[in-house]
C-alpha cells in the first residue's frame, strides 16, 4: 500500500516550551501527540473517546502544473512547528496521532494524490478524525477520494456536501493527472462515473481571480458559491442561511480550506496571495458552524508555503484554525476543558 514516498515524521519536530510534566492542564501539544506509522500492519483502532489523526502532503506538483508559485510541499513541516506549542485545551480522553507525510519527489501527481487516499483511508479506519496538511490544493482530490473509499465500506450512494473555503473555484478542464486547479472538476467526474450526487459549495470566491467561463462552469455544473464580498459585509443572514440549508441536505460534510481565501494581510506565504481576500475571524466562525453540524467527516488546509511566508503568520495561522477545529469537536463530545 505504502512505498518510499511515505515517512513518518521526525520526532525533534514536535518541540517547545515544557511548563510542567505532570500537570496536563499545563500540556501542550508536543507532550501529548504521538507518532504512528501507517504502515504498521499491527495498528488497531482507536478505542478512546476522540481520535485526531494528522497526514502531511509534501507535494505543490499541482500548483506548479498551475503555473502558480511553488513552495507549498514545505508547508506540513511549517505548519507542525507552530502547532507544537499550541496548549491542550481538551480532556485525556481525546488523542492526538502524526501519521506522517505523503511525498510527490520521483513521482507523479497521480499516483502521490492516490497515496494520500491510502493515507486518508487508513486513518479513517483506525476510526481517526483526519487533518490533512498541505501542500497545494491537489490535496483536496486525494483525500476526498480516502474519504470516499471508506464511505463505501457502509454507504454504496454515499451523499457527500463539499465545502470549500477558497479564493478559486478549481473546475478548470485537466488532462491525466489534473493540477491545483482542477480538483473539484475532477471529483465530478468520479461522482458523475459513479452516478453519486455531486454538491459542491466554494465559499470567498474572488471575482477578479475567475474568469467568466469558470462562473459559466460552475452554473453548468450545479455549483453553490459565495463571493468574498458578500462574506466581508459586517452582517450577511443571506450567508449563513445558504451555508445552513446546503449542510442540511447532506449526510456528510468534507470541508477544505485553501489558504489563498484569507487577505494576504493574514496569510502572506500562499502560491495566490489575495489583497481583498477574508478576515480569518470570519472564516472561523463559519467552520466552527458547519462543524456542530456533526456531520465533517474529514478535513485539510492547504497552500501554506513557507518561502513566501512573513514571521510564519501563514503557517502560524492554519495552526489556530487547527486548533479551532480539535477544540469545536473536542465541546461537541463534551472533552473540552474549559476557561
Amino acid at each position: 500500500m505504502f512505498d518510499f514516498n511515505y515517512k513518518t515524521t521526525d520526532n525533534s519536530i514536535w518541540k517547545g516550551r515544557i511548563d510542567s510534566t505532570t500537570d496536563f492542564n499545563a500540556f501542550r501539544w508536543h507532550q501529548w501527540i504521538k507518532n504512528i506509522d501507517l504502515r504498521n500492519p499491527d495498528l488497531k483502532p482507536y478505542t478512546g473517546k476522540l481520535g485526531f489523526g494528522l497526514i502531511g502532503f509534501c507535494c505543490d506538483e499541482g500548483v506548479k502544473i498551475n503555473k502558480g508559485r511553488t513552495g507549498a510541499s514545505k508547508g506540513p513541516k511549517s505548519i507542525r512547528l507552530e502547532m507544537a506549542n499550541l496548549p491542550c485545551f481538551f480532556t485525556k480522553d481525546v488523542r492526538l496521532f502524526d501519521c506522517g507525510d505523503v511525498y510527490c519527489e520521483g513521482s507523479s501527481l497521480g499516483r502521490s494524490q492516490n497515496l494520500l487516499a491510502e493515507a486518508v483511508y487508513r486513518i479513517l479506519g483506525l476510526n481517526l478524525f483526519p487533518i490533512v496538511l498541505g501542500g497545494g490544493h491537489e490535496t483536496a482530490l486525494g483525500n476526498y477520494k480516502g474519504m470516499l473509499k471508506n464511505l463505501d465500506k457502509f454507504d454504496p450512494s454515499p451523499d457527500i456536501g463539499i465545502i470549500n473555503f477558497d479564493a478559486h473555484f478549481d473546475i478548470r478542464p485537466y488532462k491525466n493527472y489534473g493540477s491545483s486547479g482542477t480538483m473539484f472538476r475532477q471529483i465530478h467526474d468520479i461522482n458523475t462515473a459513479r452516478n453519486i450526487n455531486y454538491s459542491y459549495l466554494c465559499i470567498g470566491i474572488q471575482i477578479h481571480s475567475n474568469t467568466l467561463e469558470l462562473f459559466k462552469t460552475a452554473d453548468r455544473l450545479g455549483i453553490d458559491y459565495i463571493l468574498a464580498k458578500d462574506i466581508n459585509e459586517k452582517s450577511n443572514p443571506k450567508v449563513l442561511d445558504k451555508l445552513s440549508k446546503f449542510i442540511e441536505k447532506h449526510k456528510y460534510i468534507y470541508v477544505t480550506t485553501c489558504s489563498d481565501v484569507f487577505s494576504s494581510s493574514y496569510a502572506p506565504g500562499v502560491s495566490a496571495t489575495q489583497s481583498f481576500g477574508l478576515d480569518p475571524e470570519i472564516v472561523l466562525k463559519y467552520l466552527k458552524y458547519i462543524l456542530k453540524s456533526n456531520k465533517v467527516v474529514s478535513f485539510d488546509i492547504c497552500e501554506v508555503s513557507p518561502r513566501f511566508d512573513q514571521d510564519n503568520a501563514t503557517a502560524n495561522l492554519a495552526a489556530v484554525i487547527v486548533f479551532s477545529l480539535v477544540n469545536t469537536l473536542c465541546e461537541i463530545k463534551n472533552l473540552s476543558l474549559q476557561i
